[in-house]
């Protein structure tokens, strides 16, 4: 069964990106050339975007052959399809790799035995409950790629339109 998904490298320095392209190429078993742009919201760095299909799990090993190297930050997503729920992974120099199961409609899906942990803990006194919902939807790593989400100059634009 395949999925769709979406590589997004917010930040990588130029030396980086070939070896990118080599690891996602490795992942998808084809030659892949990404469109590179500056990323404003980090002089030096480049940005990118690539959609794919593979097959479920896809998401994962892109993730895993990218989560190494030290000054990427990316996001992988991918959709649920009949035989998987979607993911997404968020990586970032200072945090590292998050990992969330999402459902049909991108809801980040959290397991109850991580929401029994993390109210156990609190009532542990050894965090705070709010803190720890925070991470488990990934908010650290939402606040840290927020600044490079944003389109720079020349980044592809989708435009959506409301169907009312």
């Amino acid at each position: 069964m395949t999925t769709r998904g979406v590589l997004y490298v917010h930040s990588a320095p130029r030396a980086l990106c070939p070896h990118v392209e080599w690891a996602v190429a490795g992942v998808l078993g084809v030659r892949v050339s990404l469109d590179w742009i500056r990323q404003p919201a980090a002089p030096g760095t480049w940005r990118s975007e690539f959609s794919f299909k593979g097959q479920a799990g896809t998401a994962s090993k892109l993730a895993s052959a990218l989560r190494g190297w030290q000054l990427l930050r990316f996001e992988v997503t991918s959709e649920p399809c009949p035989t998987a729920e979607g993911e997404r992974y968020s990586c970032t120099p200072d945090l590292g790799i998050f990992h969330a199961v999402t459902g049909i409609h991108g809801d980040i899906m959290i397991p109850e035995d991580r929401l029994r942990a993390a109210l156990t803990r609190s009532q542990h006194g050894e965090t705070d409950l709010e803190a720890e919902i925070a991470k488990l939807l990934g908010k650290p790593w939402d606040d840290e790629l927020e600044p490079f989400r944003y389109a720079g100059e020349g980044a592809p634009v989708r435009w959506l339109h409301q169907v009312v």
